[in-house]
């Protein structure tokens, strides 16, 4: 049972002898703080003491905004800490996602957690070591350059026997040291100018260190967010229509006077929720309320089509030039012949497994969160500002939930719940159903991508025009989240930008011009359907239509994709290098595509795709089997090369890899919002079908560490070319190219017939 509600600073400001951390590692670690008993400012960045303590066993207890996510990031983060103070990895305990705790490093997302905060940690630790080294001079009156460290232990060398332990030096005591901190979040630069360790001498990092996390997952003992109880503990629900659009205009409480342990019917402005004591009540209630909603004041699209109509024709409010080279219109005008595609990727959801749970507990200005949110100080920023409370009176716990890609960047039930709480002066937990997860997770955007490509005479492209038009984000920083908006918040901006990059800029074009433009989404202060960042934003979509063309053009020439590729990959060596080793370990030989037409029903083809997330290169070898009576497809093989830099933790970032790869076949086969003008049509499994255990196909990985490099992301680059080259594999095997999403096999017959 979750009981703990004292703030880190609050307990020492009391005490001044006792710092108390929830661990993913172990048991809670215990640092005893003497001296003046001065309350620590756990948010500083300047403070070392903000980012790590070490107690009297030597065991180092690091406070970090960066949550687990189920990536295993924690595992990998920890492995920095242990490497850069050259202490054994059992020694280091990480305390994730407490705002009373940790510095804000930002929101754990974009594939950016290693890359950035990472970093962070690493100089952070870097500046303790130097400190620890310091004392360990003065008391083994010695030089810091004679100093040696291991597992520790320092001892002077050539004289192993002077030494003395890091938890002899300052366990129990506070480092009261200053570090230099300048920018926030994720771009935060801490302690840049102290020396790290150099790669060579790693013996953590690089290591296949097993998830710390993953032992209670496997017993049940884990405690998520679904898991927190307090004491005194009520259970809330909350009602929504089925369009972003309607308002309340009756709620008939007495619908609901015979379902007993009903504790509130909670209404405020357009929201609308119930509390009871249990939460089977609060479920029945829920069901049972009659709420009249109103006419919504605008019109829901009427499907797909009508959304990518509107992509094409509307003005943008917001164009991200990516790359402008030359002169492409003059180029187009000489051209022998100029190729042109354009592709349309739907609306998606997250498909979190285990929809959002929070417990909140409201009492007059001050509130207690736990959440399972990707960004805790975000989210605890959000809920002060929803209460008009100070954002110091929001005291927000990470709590692991199930699932996650994006979707708890703007974690509403944390808001349902701070809602609620308040109404009723009592913690109140609230826990999303699987139809509302479906009907309100805010979507990965729709996007409509035009290509165009210029040939010379030789068959040489020289020119190349690229533009994509997508939504931008309305569940964004910045803009209310539901329960916000239900109660009058207003959105402050279009939202924001659906990733930033384009297509075909991993290929150097004589003349190129690559233009992301993002259209708007709100209207009237609503919009249709709620859009957010949903895993490797954006991309997914331009990869699958740059990489889909680029095989169009090796097939008009008759050239072999992966020969065509190369010729045009010369920026950047990582990007070659790894589409060389993924296709060699692929067994790929040299051919053009389509293969040569074979007899039966069931075909094969192979594809090949190339992509750069964030500077994080991944090349992409698809094997599969198309039915062409059925339109079924079968994903037989991926093969996929990475190159994220050094790499931390080999094989979590192997589970990693396997994951994008699994939930990329998802999205490539199978994966699409529906609706019409009266809401969203797909509100559970049987309607929104994700991969099965039997659909997963084989997977090979191969991984390019480079230790010169930082490390760089491993979250999300694997699952960007996932569905080009199975795209590029189903042209390859029927002679057909499909450009819309999901490749169902209704489109695949449709393909087949036209």
């Amino acid at each position: 049972m979750e009981t703990k509600t004292i703030s880190r600073r609050d307990l020492l400001k009391s005490t001044g002898i006792l710092v108390v951390s929830f661990s993913f590692f172990g048991p809670i670690a215990e640092v005893l703080a003497q001296g003046d008993g001065l309350s620590v400012d756990g948010m500083d960045p300047t403070v070392l003491d903000s980012w790590m303590a070490i107690a009297k066993d030597g065991t180092v207890t690091v406070f970090t905004g960066k949550v687990e996510l189920g990536t295993g990031v924690v595992t990998a983060l920890a492995q920095i800490v242990a490497e850069e103070l050259d202490v054994r990895f059992d020694k280091v305990f990480m305390d994730s996602g407490d705002t009373d705790k940790a510095v804000d490093q930002g929101v754990t997302a974009a594939a950016r957690t290693i890359e950035r905060g990472g970093v962070q940690l690493r100089q952070a630790s870097a500046a303790a070591r130097q400190e620890l080294l310091k004392l360990a001079a003065a008391r083994l009156d010695s030089r810091e350059d004679m100093l040696t460290v291991t597992d520790g232990v320092v001892s002077v060398v050539g004289n192993p026997a002077r030494k003395i332990s890091y938890g002899d030096l300052l366990g129990g005591k506070r480092f009261n040291v200053k570090i230099t901190a300048t920018g926030s979040g994720w771009d935060m630069k801490v302690a840049s100018q102290v020396p790290v360790k150099d790669p060579k001498d790693y013996k953590i990092v690089g290591k296949s260190i097993p998830r710390v996390d993953l032992p209670e997952k496997f017993t049940g003992e884990f405690v998520y967010s679904q898991d927190v109880s307090v004491p005194g503990m009520l259970h809330g629900r909350v009602l929504r229509p089925a369009t972003s659009l309607s308002m309340p205009a009756d709620v008939d409480e007495s619908s609901i006077k015979n379902i007993p342990s009903v504790v509130k019917v909670v209404r405020e402005g357009g929201f609308v929720g119930v509390v009871a004591e249990t939460e089977w009540a609060a479920i029945q209630a829920a069901r049972a309320l009659k709420v009249t909603w109103s006419e919504p004041a605008l019109k829901m699209p009427s499907g797909p089509d009508e959304v990518f109509d509107y992509l094409k024709n509307t003005k943008s409010f917001k164009e991200n030039l990516v790359t402008n080279r030359g002169n492409p219109d003059a180029a187009f005008s000489q051209a022998h012949k100029v190729l042109e595609a354009t592709y349309y990727w739907p609306f998606q959801l997250h498909g979190m497994m285990g929809p959002p749970c929070a417990v909140a507990d409201v009492r007059g200005d001050r509130a207690t969160i736990w959440a399972g949110t990707q960004g805790p100080f975000r989210t605890r920023d959000a809920i002060a500002k929803m209460l008009n409370i100070p954002p110091k009176n929001v005291h927000l716990m990470y709590r692991e939930g199930s699932g996650s890609y994006g979707r708890l960047e703007c974690d509403d039930a944390a808001e349902d719940a701070a809602l609620m709480s308040r109404a009723v002066g009592k913690p109140v937990r609230v826990q999303w159903m699987r139809e509302d997860e479906h009907a309100w997770d805010p979507k990965g955007p729709a996007q409509y991508t035009t290509v165009r490509a210029g040939v010379d005479a030789r068959g040489n492209v020289i020119a190349w025009d690229f533009i994509d038009r997508s939504f931008p984000w309305t569940a964004s920083e910045g803009n209310p989240l539901l329960a916000s908006s239900q109660i009058g918040m207003k959105p402050t901006t279009p939202g924001f930008l659906n990733g930033a990059g384009g297509g075909g800029q991993i290929y150097t074009f004589e003349n190129q011009k690559v233009l992301a433009a993002n259209i708007p989404w709100v209207q009237k202060g609503d919009w249709p359907l709620r859009t957010s960042n949903l895993r490797a934003p954006g991309d997914l979509a331009r990869v699958f239509a740059s990489e889909s063309f680029v095989d169009e053009i090796a097939s008009s020439q008759g050239i072999d994709p992966v020969q065509f590729r190369l010729k045009y990959l010369t920026s950047d060596k990582r990007i070659s290098e790894v589409l060389i080793a993924t296709v060699k370990k692929a067994g790929w030989t040299d051919r053009p595509s389509p293969a040569p037409a074979a007899s039966g029903t069931k075909v094969t083809g192979r594809g090949v795709a190339a992509a750069n997330r964030a500077n994080t290169m991944t090349a992409a070898v698809a094997e599969i089997e198309v039915d062409k009576s059925s339109g079924e497809i079968t994903v037989k093989k991926i093969t996929l090369g990475h190159d994220c830099g050094l790499i931390v933790n080999p094989d979590g970032l192997k589970n990693q890899i396997e994951g994008n790869i699994i939930q990329g076949v998802s999205r490539a086969l199978m994966e699409e919002v529906q609706f019409d003008s009266t809401g969203q049509k797909n509100l559970d499994w049987g309607s929104y079908p994700v991969i099965r255990f039997e659909q997963v196909p084989e997977i090979e990985i191969v991984l390019i560490d480079r230790p010169e490099m930082q490390p760089l992301g491993g979250g999300e680059p694997s699952i960007v070319p996932i569905t080009a080259a199975i795209g590029n594999a189903i042209f390859d095997a029927t002679g057909v190219r499909l450009r819309r999403t999901p490749f169902t096999p209704q489109r695949v017959m449709a393909a087949l017939k036209a």
